[in-house]
């Protein structure tokens, strides 16, 4: 890149189409390797919800890569 900003999309996927919480569960879970249990107890939730954003996020962004 010469004089061009870089963008957020240039160092990873694009996760503007995400809700807040599938994003927050993308980041932790898959960007930053924190397990899927201790991130549903650090976030007070069940492991099956932190489950499901997870795939549904997985969904959206394969969606937007084809």
């Amino acid at each position: 890149m010469s004089s061009e900003q870089a963008r957020l999309v240039d160092f990873g996927p694009d996760l503007s189409p995400l809700t807040e919480a599938e994003r927050e569960a993308y980041v932790a879970c898959r960007e930053n390797g924190v397990g899927v249990r201790e991130f549903a107890r650090r976030t007070d939730r069940r492991p099956g919800t932190i489950g499901n954003l997870l795939a549904r996020a997985e969904d959206r962004l394969e969606e937007g890569l084809a």
